[in-house]
C-alpha cells in the first residue's frame, strides 16, 4: 500500500512587512514608459538601392452599415433567411423537432456534433504509449516487453483470468505486471490493452489500481471496451462521480439501464439536478432497473445537494425483500453512507471484502473484518493492516471483535516475553473464521513475528511464525531460524524454499517432511518437491525418485506450459507473470497441481523474478 508524506512550508513575516507598495510583475524595464528617441544629426547621403514598386496608400474610411431596402411604402424589409429545400433528417431515436429541442444541452451538443472529442488542451494531451502507474525505475516491468508478442496470446492471458488466485504472492506479482507502464502489442489497439488490464484488476479486487490505470488515458482516447472497464473501476471504488468526465465525452453512445442511471447521477452533480432526477424518475416509472437500485441511484444523485426545484429529495432505503447484492448496488449504498444488513452481506461469502477493506467511507470495524480476506488475497499489505488496527486501538467507541484483535496485536508487539508475544499471535490466528482468514491474520502479524528471537523454546511453533514472516516477504528475518528448526519440519520446508541461498536439499529431510504430512494424498510434499525442482535445489535423480513415490509427473505438455516455458526462454518477465497468474486461478491451494507449480516457479526464476518464485513456493507449502 502506498503512503504519502505531507510537509509543512513556512513563511517569513519580515518579507511581507518590508514590501512598501505593489510590485510590478513585469521584467525589469518593461514597466517604464518608452524613452523618446534622441534627435539624430542628418545622416550622410548615400546612394539608395533600387526602390521597390510603390504601394498605393489607402485611406481608412468609416464602416457604414448599408441602408435597408425601402419599398414604396417606406417600411424597412428584413432579408429573408435561406430556404432549405428537401427533407431534413433527424438523429436516430428522435422523431420530432420538439423532442430534439427538449433534450439536455449536453446531449443536444453531442448529437449536433458540437461536443469536442477532447476536453484537454492539445499541449497537455497524452499518447497511449507507456500507459501505467509504475515506471520501470519504480519497480515496474519493462515498457517494451510485450510490443513484439502476439496480441492474441496477451488477450487470452488477461481476458481468460477470473481474478481469483490461490496465491497471495501470485496476486501481488500479477498486480505489479498489470500496473506497469507498458506499450501494447503491435497488433492490439492500445485502448483495448488498457481495458483488458483494468478489467482484470477489477476482478482481482484492485479497484483503486484499476481506477488509477484508466485515469492515465485521456477520455478522448477511450473506446467502447475501455469505457466499460473504466465504469467498472469507478463502481468498484464507489466513486461514481469520478466517471462523469468520461460520461461528458462518451455519455450518449449507450442506452442501457445502468448507463442511463449513471448519466442521471452525473447530471445531478454537474448543475442539472432537476434534469438528472427527472431522468431517474422516468427510469423508475418504466421499471428499467429494480426498485432498490433506482432508489439508491436517486439517493446518490440527491446527495449533490443542489438547491432549487428538484434539487433536493429525501429517499428512504428499505432492504426488506432484497436477497442478493451486486457491485452497483453495494457501491451506491456505501457511497451514501449506508451499511447493508449483515444478513444480506453474509450471503456474499466475502465477495465484497476487498471493496470494503479499501473504502474510506466504511466504518473501521467493518474494514477490519474485511481485511482478513483482503490481506490473504494480497490486496492489503502487512503495513496497511497494522495501520488499520492502530486506528481502531485509538478509538474508544469501537468495541467487539475488531477492538479485541487490536489489543491482541499490541500484545504481539509489546508482550512481557517472547512466549507471551507468540501466544498473542497464536490467538489472533486461531480466532479466524476459515483458512483464508487465518492466513490474512498471519499477514497482520508479520512484523511482530519478525521481532521474535530465533529460539529453541519457540521451535515447536516455528512453522506458523515463519509463514507469518514470509507472508510479508521478510525472508532475511526468517533465515535466522535456519539453525533452530528441525530438518523435515514445516519451518524447515518453508526456509528450504524461501531462503535466497539455501543450497541443495537432500532426500532424507524430504522423507522426514513426508512422514509427517497429513494433507490429502500428501499434497504438501508434492508441492515441496515441485518448488525445490523449479528452483533447482534438488538433483534430477531426487526429483525422479519423488515423482515415483508420490505418483506424479512434473514434466508434461499443455498449451499453458508451452506458452510459459517459451516466454521464459525469451526472458519476457511481464508475459511470464501474466501467464503465471492465469495458471494460479482457484479458491485454494488444493486445486493447484505440482506440475503447474513446477513450471511456474522455474519460469519466474529463469526471468529474474527469483524472489517472487521463492515466496510463491514457500506459500504453497505453508497453505497447501
Amino acid at each position: 500500500m502506498a503512503t504519502a508524506a505531507f510537509g509543512a512550508s513556512g513563511w517569513a513575516p519580515g518579507a511581507a512587512i518590508a514590501q512598501q507598495g505593489p510590485e510590478s510583475l513585469l521584467p525589469p524595464g518593461y514597466d517604464r514608459p518608452a524613452r523618446a528617441r534622441p534627435t539624430a544629426s542628418p545622416a550622410p547621403v548615400r546612394a539608395a538601392p533600387a526602390a521597390a514598386p510603390a504601394v498605393p496608400r489607402i485611406e481608412a474610411a468609416p464602416v457604414i452599415a448599408p441602408m435597408p431596402l425601402l419599398p414604396e411604402g417606406g417600411a424597412a424589409v428584413e432579408h429573408a433567411a435561406p430556404v432549405v429545400s428537401g427533407p431534413v433528417s433527424l438523429p436516430n431515436g428522435i422523431t420530432s423537432f420538439d423532442q430534439l429541442l427538449a433534450l439536455p444541452a449536453a446531449q443536444l451538443d453531442q448529437l449536433l456534433g458540437l461536443t469536442p472529442k477532447y476536453d484537454i488542451p492539445p499541449a497537455a494531451q497524452r499518447s497511449l504509449r507507456h500507459v501505467g502507474i509504475i515506471a520501470a525505475s519504480e519497480g515496474g516491468m519493462g515498457p517494451y516487453a510485450l510490443v513484439n508478442q502476439p496480441g492474441a496470446l496477451v488477450r487470452a492471458a488477461l481476458a481468460g483470468n477470473s481474478g481469483h488466485l490461490v496465491s497471495r504472492w501470485g496476486h501481488i506479482l500479477l498486480r505489479r505486471a498489470l500496473a506497469s507502464r507498458m506499450d501494447a502489442p503491435q497488433d492490439m489497439n492500445p485502448a483495448e490493452f488498457v481495458a483488458l488490464r483494468a478489467a482484470l484488476l477489477v476482478r482481482m479486487g484492485e479497484g483503486d489500481a484499476a481506477r488509477a490505470l484508466v485515469q492515465d488515458v485521456d477520455p478522448g482516447n477511450y473506446d467502447a471496451t475501455l469505457t466499460q472497464a473504466a465504469m467498472e473501476a469507478y463502481v468498484a471504488t464507489a466513486d461514481l462521480t469520478g466517471f462523469c468526465p468520461v460520461m461528458a465525452l462518451q455519455g450518449y453512445n449507450r442506452r442501457d439501464a445502468q448507463w442511463m442511471a449513471l448519466q442521471g447521477i452525473c447530471m445531478a452533480f454537474t448543475g442539472q439536478a432537476a434534469q438528472g432526477l427527472a431522468q431517474l424518475d422516468g427510469m423508475t416509472a418504466k421499471g428499467a432497473m429494480t426498485k432498490i437500485d433506482m432508489l439508491l441511484a436517486q439517493k446518490y444523485a440527491g446527495a449533490a445537494g443542489m438547491a432549487g426545484k428538484g434539487g433536493r429529495r429525501a429517499v428512504k432505503i428499505e432492504w426488506e425483500g432484497i436477497s442478493d447484492m451486486s457491485p452497483w448496488r453495494y457501491a451506491l449504498a456505501i457511497g451514501v453512507g449506508l451499511t447493508p444488513p449483515a444478513s444480506l452481506m453474509a450471503d456474499t461469502h466475502g465477495r465484497y471484502d476487498a471493496m470494503t477493506a479499501l473504502a474510506p467511507m466504511v466504518g473501521l470495524g467493518l474494514r477490519a473484518d474485511a481485511s482478513d480476506r483482503a490481506g490473504a488475497w494480497g490486496i492489503l499489505s502487512a503495513g496497511a493492516m497494522v495501520d488499520l488496527y492502530s486506528q481502531i486501538y485509538l478509538q474508544d467507541d469501537i468495541t467487539g471483535g475488531p477492538a479485541d484483535r487490536a489489543l491482541l496485536l499490541r500484545d504481539a508487539y509489546v508482550g512481557d516475553s517472547p512466549e507471551a508475544r507468540a501466544d498473542a499471535m497464536r490467538k489472533l490466528w486461531e480466532g479466524a473464521g476459515d483458512a483464508n482468514a487465518r492466513y490474512g491474520r498471519m499477514v497482520l502479524t508479520a512484523y511482530a513475528a519478525a521481532r521474535l528471537p530465533a529460539s529453541g523454546n519457540l521451535a515447536s511453533g516455528a512453522g506458523d511464525v515463519l509463514a507469518s514472516m514470509l507472508a510479508a516477504g521478510l525472508d532475511a528475518n526468517a533465515a535466522r531460524w535456519w539453525t533452530v528448526v528441525d530438518k523435515g519440519s514445516d519451518g524447515w520446508a518453508q526456509l528450504a524454499l524461501a531462503m535466497p541461498q539455501a543450497g541443495a536439499v537432500d532426500g532424507g529431510a524430504i522423507d522426514s517432511f513426508r512422514s509427517a504430512d497429513k494433507s490429502d494424498k500428501q499434497h504438501r510434499t508434492a508441492m515441496l518437491v515441485a518448488g525445490l525442482a523449479g528452483l533447482g535445489r534438488i538433483s534430477d535423480s531426487t526429483r525422479r525418485d519423488y515423482e515415483s513415490k508420490l505418483e506424479m509427473r512434473l514434466d508434461g505438455n499443455s498449451r499453458w506450459i508451452a506458452a510459459i516455458d517459451q516466454a521464459a526462454a525469451v526472458n519476457n518477465a511481464p508475459l511470464v507473470a501474466m501467464l503465471a497468474g492465469l495458471g494460479m486461478q482457484g479458491d485454494s491451494w488444493a486445486k493447484m497441481t505440482p506440475r503447474f507449480l513446477y513450471h511456474m516457479v522455474a519460469a519466474l526464476n529463469r526471468v529474474g523474478l527469483n524472489a517472487e518464485a521463492r515466496m510463491i513456493a514457500a506459500e504453497a507449502v505453508a497453505r497447501g
